[in-house]
């Protein structure tokens, strides 16, 4: 199997900056309206808008309470890291969601929505995960984890 079709989903958006200020990134606001979400700009989080859309856009369910991070920890099924795992972290005053993309031995490699104002790629720490799930109606590929070296490159510690 390659790349989960929601990782394809999400890679087209990597680079997507919200706009801060009184205006707001159409593209992010499009998602909003179309996740009916009853917020119209890009300030809120919008990491759990960012995961909802790439699943929506692959033709995958969403969880249910898609815009709130820590809801994700009931979604789908629980798996063990794999490239398109949703991976669901804790933090201070919240949470944060992303997709799993590989790992070196202390973090984990996200692609994720509201990742410094934008989509990108993270480094987020292994002692933060809450949970790794999947969507319940899509097998279990099992590929397996992605190793990856950090190169020094510092760990996110508050994604907004």
């Amino acid at each position: 199997m390659g790349k989960p079709a929601w990782i394809i989903a999400a890679e087209k958006y990597v680079g997507l900056h919200e706009v801060v200020g009184p205006k707001h990134n159409s593209t992010i606001l499009g998602w909003l309206k179309k996740l009916k979400a009853w917020w119209a700009e890009d300030e809120t989080p919008w990491c759990g808008a960012f995961v909802a859309e790439c699943l929506t856009e692959a033709g995958v369910s969403k969880a249910k309470n898609w815009f709130r991070a820590l809801d994700w920890k009931t979604y789908g099924r629980e798996v063990s890291p794999q490239l398109g795992a949703i991976l669901v972290f804790a933090r201070q005053g919240g949470g944060h969601v992303g997709f799993y993309v590989g790992e070196d031995a202390h973090r984990y490699y996200v692609l994720g929505g509201n990742q410094g104002n934008s989509v990108s790629y993270a480094w987020i720490g292994k002692d933060r995960l809450a949970a790794c799930r999947w969507p319940a109606e899509v097998p279990v590929p099992n590929t397996g984890r992605v190793k990856l070296a950090g190169n020094g490159q510092p760990s996110s510690t508050n994604e907004a």
